[in-house]
């Protein structure tokens, strides 16, 4: 029996591996389209694993990886009658698991073409326009927790990380929204005390701790979210929205300075001005600047190119009179 194992072993070895060997080495354009093969099939199992994870359909997916190998051995170990059930099984296979995971088949195509899916491929919203959106979800927020004169304090990160500050609340990695935020405040609830922080486009944590300004020449009357606006706007480069509780005016605080009373279109106005057009502004100045360095040198090298070139022309030529 080990020697039938061995031949047939070989017999698949030399027939299938060894054959495809050779047809890569005589058409090396094939390795090209083989890696991208290899790419496209994992990410499909990825994606369809990543679907059916923790779902009915995971036990079954199980079952018919095991019904898959038992196949295959029966095969190798020549295992005519149980080979040929088993064949036969896995020929009907295919209905057999549209059928049975219609529901995830169906979500998987829900979700072709959506950003759930071109996320992977980069093909997401512009950084800057989802940076204005969630500006905007922000600034609705404020407005409604300061109908209701609901307390709150959301801390937007720019440029300077403030981990430290982060990890002191509870984490979230949430999406930005509206509801969201004004949920988070709502009076006596676990996340209401403290603030929340908004980093890379997402509600990193909630109920965080904040350093306190202390400066004397802060107005009394101003309670401990504006102070703690304050102090994380002067030791970060981060902006702070603050919902007073007793008045419901909203106030911002940048650079360690208070911005009292401020309304929603001049809320709108700051956030933008300072979030997104300086954020952005500063970036495409940044890339236009290394591409302009970059063609300068790449121009100054082909100036010093052809300058040798030259130069080694006219001293062929003088060699040429002498």
């Amino acid at each position: 029996m080990g020697n039938s194992i061995g031949i047939a072993w070989e017999k698949f070895y030399n027939e299938n591996i060894m054959n495809y060997f050779r047809s890569l080495s005589e058409n090396p354009f094939a390795i090209i389209t083989l890696i991208i093969d290899i790419t496209i099939v994992i990410f499909l199992f990825y994606y369809f694993f990543k679907i059916v994870k923790g779902s009915r359909a995971w036990q079954l997916i199980k079952g018919i990886i095991l019904l898959v190998i038992i196949t295959a051995l029966s095969s190798v170990l020549n295992l005519k009658i149980l080979n040929t059930i088993l064949t036969g099984i896995m020929n009907w296979g295919v209905i057999a698991i549209i059928v049975i995971f219609q529901p995830e088949l169906r979500r998987a195509l829900e979700q072709l073409g959506t950003n759930k899916l071109t996320r992977y491929f980069g093909i997401d919203k512009d950084i800057e326009t989802k940076t204005k959106e969630d500006i905007y979800k922000v600034v609705i927020a404020a407005e409604e927790l300061s109908k209701s004169k609901t307390g709150a304090l959301i801390v937007i990160e720019r440029d300077i990380n403030i981990q430290d500050i982060i990890s002191t609340g509870i984490p979230m990695n949430a999406e930005v929204s509206p509801q969201l935020l004004v949920n988070i405040f709502v009076p006596k609830t676990p996340l209401h005390d403290g603030a929340a922080v908004i980093s890379n486009n997402k509600i990193v944590a909630a109920a965080c701790v904040l350093p306190l300004a202390n400066d004397a020449d802060i107005a009394k009357e101003l309670g401990t979210r504006h102070r703690a606006a304050i102090g994380i706007s002067k030791e970060s480069d981060s902006i702070a929205i603050v919902v007073s509780e007793e008045t419901g005016k909203v106030s911002v605080a940048k650079d360690g300075t208070l911005i009292a009373d401020v309304r929603e279109d001049a809320l709108k106005k700051i956030l933008i001005s300072n979030i997104v057009t300086k954020r952005f502004t500063s970036y495409e100045t940044k890339r236009k600047s290394k591409f302009q360095k970059l063609k300068n040198k790449l121009f100054k090298k082909k100036a010093e190119t052809k300058k040798t070139k030259i130069e080694k022309e006219n001293s062929n030529e003088e060699n040429k009179k002498e």
